[in-house]
């Protein structure tokens, strides 16, 4: 899709579709009175048909509207004028963009960026219609022999500002579209199988980014992984046959002094359990294990393509987790790269095992700041559901700064706690301690395990088991949380 921002007065420039918004009660937004002149009140007269009232959600298409260069005008309902927010901006934009997808329309111009919205700026509105424009044209069907749906007929979209926000749309435009691009590979990496997406298909993907942006890339394979004592991540390969990588991937965006912020994805490509083996019903969506991985890749994408002025390196530990002759039992214990031990109580608990290796092994970049992203536990999805994601940090400073990120980009968190008293559940009789802590405050013990390898810096943990991607008729990962990631760097960006 083409996108386009321009300072633009609605009904006077020829398009297939013109969008405005109507509040409730059949209040005319701006956009909406200034087209409604052109068009000498042609939209009053169809509203008091009483078709549409406004409401949240509504749509109502009119063709042909006289005095006007559009072949259709789009209304669409925006709810309470005084509780139009962000969240109600992103929702009406999105239901504006399937009524246009439903026309057939090859060319749109959407005027509800010009609407206040909340706190937002107008560069905030530009972007994430942007973002969601791509959003709505997302397709999997690479494995599919024919398409279920046609492609979107929409080529081009037009974003309206005022003369005096060409600057700053501009800019916004840019780095939407880049959102979007980061998310669309997320969900790719992620909706593929398991028997594609293997640790060396995503080294390889890693590889064609690298290529393709200048980054800086290395491959870690099994004997070089031996060699730095990744006793943990190692032991969750065991029983696989596809050979474990420890991808790690820079980006130099900002100066050479410049500390890097690290992220670390959890590259589980498929996840059996191990020997302690899940049950077979849903265990397909196991493929979604990567989706850290998937995460850390889409925000370098986007990243690169913005190009940001910060340091970045992305840290994936990939491998498999199956049951083999071969495979880690319950009762093993091993060496991580940090020097301690481990007594592995559950194979199931291996996102966090070769999680702690990636965090030892991020040490040697002396970052400003490091974010691991895993879809790690069941019980984080108890606790939050499928609507933010669980958030846990050594650092309150960076834990705010993360949350905030997550609320402008409307990719929530949530800080979970990381007390002292919850670490005494991972105690062991044999090891240094154990990779599990019993049923009570799962998410909480599983991030409390990961606190012992991120003494050396600051540190979020983000469990992103409820929100990486969704099951049912909509199964399919969501491309969560590189919106968060993506926008958390933007502000680390501006502030340097």
């Amino acid at each position: 899709m083409e996108f386009s921002t321009k300072s633009i007065a609605p009904g006077l420039s020829k398009t297939a579709c013109a969008v405005v918004g109507v509040y409730e009660s059949r209040k005319l937004s701006a956009p909406a009175i200034a087209l409604d002149r052109v068009a000498r009140g042609a939209l009053t007269k169809a509203l008091k048909s009483g078709d549409m009232e406004g409401r949240a959600g509504a749509t109502m298409l009119l063709h042909g509207v006289a005095n006007t260069a559009c072949e259709r005008v789009l209304l669409v309902g925006l709810g309470a004028e005084k509780s139009f927010n962000e969240k109600a901006y992103r929702n009406a934009v999105a239901v504006a963009l399937r009524a246009i997808h439903a026309t057939g329309a090859v060319d749109a111009e959407l005027h509800l960026t010009s609407l206040a919205a909340g706190a937002s700026d107008i560069g905030w509105r530009i972007a994430q219609a942007a973002t969601l424009a791509i959003e709505s044209t997302y397709r999997f069907e690479q494995m599919k022999s024919k398409s279920d749906k046609p492609a979107a007929a929409l080529k081009r979209l037009v974003l309206a500002h005022a003369a005096a926000d060409a600057r700053r749309a501009a800019k916004a435009l840019a780095q939407g579209v880049a959102l979007g691009h980061g998310m669309s590979f997320a969900k790719d990496l992620g909706n593929l199988p398991g028997n594609v997406c293997t640790p060396t298909y995503l080294a390889n993907q890693a590889q064609a980014l690298a290529r393709r942006y200048k980054l800086k890339i290395k491959v870690l394979n099994r004997p070089e992984m031996q060699k730095l004592g990744m006793g943990t991540l190692l032991s969750v390969a065991r029983g696989s046959a596809e050979p474990p990588k420890l991808i790690v991937l820079e980006y130099h965006g900002g100066p050479k002094n410049q500390k890097p912020v690290a992220l670390v994805g959890k590259g589980v490509t498929f996840d059996t359990g191990g020997t302690s083996l899940k049950p077979a019903g849903e265990m397909d969506e196991m493929k979604f294990d990567m989706s850290g991985a998937g995460s850390v890749l889409g925000t370098l994408r986007a990243v690169a393509e913005m190009k940001l002025p910060i340091n970045v390196v992305g840290i994936i530990p990939a491998t498999e987790n199956m049951p083999g002759s071969r495979a880690t039992k319950p009762g093993d214990i091993v060496k991580s790269m940090s020097g301690q031990t481990v007594e592995i109580l559950n194979t199931d608990a291996e996102g966090r095992l070769i999680l702690c290796d990636a965090l030892t092994y991020a040490e040697r970049y002396q970052p400003s700041a490091v974010i691991d992203i895993a879809t790690l536990t069941g019980a984080c999805v108890i606790a939050l559901g499928h609507v933010v994601s669980g958030l846990f940090a050594n650092d309150d400073a960076l834990a705010k700064e993360v949350l905030a990120a997550g609320e402008a980009a409307q990719d929530r968190a949530w800080h979970l706690p990381l007390h002292d008293e919850y670490q005494e559940q991972l105690k062991s009789n044999f090891a240094d301690f154990a990779n599990i802590g019993g049923r009570p405050a799962g998410a909480v013990t599983a991030a409390c395990y990961l606190s012992r390898f991120a003494k050396k810096f600051k540190w979020v943990h983000l469990d992103i088991a409820g929100t990486a991607w969704k099951s049912g008729r909509e199964k399919g990962s969501t491309g969560r949380p590189v919106p968060l990631l993506t926008q958390f760097l933007v502000n680390r960006a501006a502030t340097k």
